[in-house]
């Protein structure tokens, strides 16, 4: 087991902090504890931040000290470390062999709309959100696009952060009609893992059940909860990224039993 947020060593009550920052900086006006509880309400509420209540340190605070950790990947490290302990209470390997992988697409925002494109399927102004779950529903990786370019453009990228995420463990990708070609599969390919199209039966309408791509449907299902993704209300595409991880830690957190008692 490889956790890469922090070394071994540390207490469970200090678990969180190697992850953000130090807890005890003398210079340090605002507890990190205080500064993390404004984030996840901007996450969970979708507030605009200069509406952050009063019990909060200031909006600029937390969003000056929310950008470091976006910047630094303080969140990605915390989801990977969490998705470790989730594998290893199911009786599962550390890493994942399988991935599924689909898109979305956020409606654009007048602080998004400088990077925003439009997507003709959705009819939708705006930005795609590229995601990558393991079979447990795990966020691996998140990448983002304007929404005029195609699932299939984006797939070496993913495939790469995928098993950067996982150690080059992954080896087969579910994915569905939209990253259907040769020149998909052959970027897949290069990232050492094979694409498997779940197609939907022919002659059917309405919502159907499909294998494996129901997962990544309900990941980004449970993502949704978080309004601060419900749209694209972000200048920049990492701050975007960020809180995708951070609503991906909170979900780890629900599903984990206590597992420092």
């Amino acid at each position: 087991m490889t956790l890469r947020g922090y070394p071994s060593d540390v207490d469970d009550d200090t678990y969180l902090f190697p992850l953000l920052s130090r807890a005890d900086a003398g210079q340090r006006k605002y507890s990190i504890r205080d500064v993390l509880n404004a984030l996840l309400w901007m996450a969970r509420t979708g507030a605009q931040w200069s509406y952050l209540p009063n019990d909060f340190p200031p909006a600029e605070t937390v969003r000056q000290q929310a950008h470091r950790w976006f910047v630094a990947g303080c969140f990605e490290n915390a989801a990977h470390d969490l998705r470790i302990l989730a594998h290893e209470e199911h009786g599962r390997a550390s890493e994942p062999s399988a991935v599924v992988m689909d898109s979305r697409t956020l409606q654009s925002t007048p602080e998004s709309g400088h990077r925003a494109g439009y997507d003709g399927a959705k009819k939708r102004k705006g930005t795609k959100v590229h995601l990558a779950v393991d079979t447990l529903r795990h966020v691996l990786a998140v990448l983002s696009s304007p929404a005029n370019e195609q699932d299939r453009a984006q797939v070496k990228d993913l495939c790469l952060e995928v098993q950067e995420a996982t150690g080059a463990k992954v080896e087969v990708a579910f994915v569905d009609q939209g990253y259907t070609g040769v020149q998909t599969a052959l970027d897949a390919s290069q990232a050492g893992v094979e694409l498997v199209v779940v197609k939907r039966p022919e002659a059917t309408k309405g919502f159907i059940l499909l294998p494996k791509r129901w997962v990544v449907e309900r990941s980004f299902a449970w993502l949704a909860r978080f309004r601060r993704l419900s749209r694209d209300l972000e200048r920049l595409p990492s701050v975007l990224v960020g809180f995708h991880f951070l609503a991906a830690c909170v979900l780890l957190c629900h599903n984990l039993r206590p597992l420092f008692v």
